[in-house]
């Protein structure tokens, strides 16, 4: 079966894999090959990936865990360009956090 993980930033995984285990905001569910496709949001948690006989593992975060990074990457940054950068992110961050309070 074939896995795409994507962000709004970018694609994170995008190959075949023999199961995967995650989180959604209606609990747990496992998926194996023949499964009827299905399109999802990922709750905070682990994401779990079988290839073959070896399992990785995968940190889900939401925006406000994402916010908070940014925030701290912005008090550490230094010079212009990363000031810049870090500022960017943060916006970036608080913008999610509002789109998702609002339809939620």
């Amino acid at each position: 079966m074939y896995l795409c993980v994507l962000t709004p930033n970018r694609i994170v995984w995008d190959s075949k894999v023999k199961e995967i285990i995650l989180s959604t905001n209606s609990g747990q569910i496992g998926v194996l090959p023949n499964h009827t496709p299905i399109a999802t949001a990922a709750d905070i948690g682990i994401l779990r990936i079988r290839l073959n006989d070896q399992w990785l593992t995968m940190a889900i975060m939401g925006a406000q865990q994402a916010l908070k990074i940014a925030e701290a990457n912005l008090r550490k940054t230094e010079g212009k360009r990363q000031k810049i950068e870090a500022n960017l992110a943060l916006r970036l961050s608080r913008t999610r956090v509002k789109a998702i309070n609002a339809i939620s």
